[in-house]
């Protein structure tokens, strides 16, 4: 495979895994629509490696090698030259039908076709697409550059080779695959976006503050972070996205959104990427 991953969004998962790539030795091209994402993407990679020398995980070496593997690219046509293609714009089926149209004219026909979907569909986006044995789903939790697992999901008609080639890539930059079907949710999203959920519902039922629920899930399940601390940081329209998806995709009113949830989405209280959420991140 060739050692170039073109990335399209250069978003917080996007940047996420160019740095994830790029640490591991590939080049990474980072693209998205948007002007200026590209630098705004580099610069939060620039300040994602700081974090790691004041951790002393890293040198100032290692990031400056790190960073010279990464550009921003000028254009879509750039991913032709890649091995890999990772689509990790938003989580709408439209848009991202609409990039993998693009890619499947770029780039040539041995190129994989990759999406960091949290929980579409794999065959709806192959299906846009004149190659569809090349696309897959391969799934990066957030921050992507940390997170030691990454979920492989076929399509309906993905090559054998497609996936022997993506779990080879995956384990490459230094992840743990698990091979997921292709079900709403996947493996992870269907476990732990309704728990998160929950939590919101137990929130707006006043079943406990903020902090105790948090608390409760930290110390009693040993979870890493709080419920509403890890929904901060994924984004709760992202969160929303999701119960949507995996609601529709079962037919089950268990997967319903909470109503709080709706009314924050709406508010624009995002979670950290917008200052506010359950906590306040603005200081």
């Amino acid at each position: 495979m060739k050692k170039t991953v073109f990335i399209v969004g250069a978003g917080i998962m996007g940047r996420g895994i160019a740095q994830a790539v790029a640490e591991y030795g590939f080049d990474a091209r980072l693209f998205d629509t948007l002007p200026g994402a590209g630098a705004k993407g580099m610069a939060g990679i620039s300040r994602a490696l700081d974090k790691r020398i004041e951790k002393n995980e890293i040198a100032v070496a290692d990031k400056q090698a790190i960073l010279e593997r990464i550009r921003p690219a000028g254009g879509m046509n750039e991913a032709a030259a890649a091995g890999f293609v990772i689509e990790a714009v938003k989580e709408d089926l439209a848009v991202k039908q609409a990039v993998f149209r693009e890619l499947d004219k770029l780039c040539p026909t041995d190129t994989i076709l990759g999406t960091n979907t949290s929980a579409l569909k794999i065959s709806d986006l192959a299906a846009v697409t004149m190659h569809p044995e090349r696309v897959i789903g391969i799934h990066f939790f957030n921050p992507a550059p940390r997170m030691p697992v990454v979920e492989v999901i076929p399509g309906a008609v993905t090559n054998p080779a497609t996936v022997a080639a993506t779990r080879e890539f995956a384990t490459a930059i230094g992840k743990t695959v698990v091979l997921a079907r292709e079900t709403p949710g996947f493996v992870i999203n269907r476990l732990l976006i309704p728990l998160i959920n929950e939590a919101i519902c137990a929130l707006q039922e006043g079943v406990a503050t903020r902090e105790d629920i948090d608390a409760a899930m930290k110390l009693g399940a040993n979870h890493p972070m709080g419920p509403l601390v890890l929904a901060d940081m994924i984004g709760l329209d992202v969160i929303l996205s999701i119960m949507e998806t995996l609601e529709k995709g079962f037919d089950d009113t268990k997967y319903r959104p909470s109503p709080l949830l709706r009314q924050m989405v709406a508010a624009g209280k995002l979670g950290r990427k917008t200052g506010t959420g359950f906590y306040d991140y603005t200081g």
